[in-house]
């Protein structure tokens, strides 16, 4: 990936075209991961997103079980365009840690 945004930023320079290579090279903070994935589970959920904070254990505050755990996980994975191993799942039931997991996968 790193090198992809090398690229992109070599192109746009050539270019000049920065206000749009801005974007494509600006990689978001893991504070608005956080933010996506609560607003995420919120909807995917029907829950008010001020119910939801970052160190929740999304198992208890959504009231969800594995299954359902599970498929927030694969939406996670198609919005964020990222897949996420199991092995980098175990033990995570709080939003900071997902959004943590997911910002490094980015």
């Amino acid at each position: 990936m790193a090198v992809w945004t090398i690229e992109v930023r070599s192109l746009c320079t050539a270019e000049n075209l920065t206000s749009q290579c801005d974007k494509l090279t600006t990689m978001p903070t893991t504070d608005q991961t956080l933010d996506e994935v609560l607003s995420l589970a919120a909807a995917h959920f029907k829950v008010a997103r001020d119910k939801l904070a970052p160190d929740d254990d999304f198992f208890k505050t959504l009231g969800i079980d594995s299954l359902q755990a599970l498929d927030l996980l694969t939406r996670l994975e198609n919005h964020f365009r990222i897949e996420l191993p199991d092995y980098e799942l175990q033990g995570v039931s709080d939003f900071r840690t997902l959004a943590s997991r997911i910002q490094a996968r980015r």
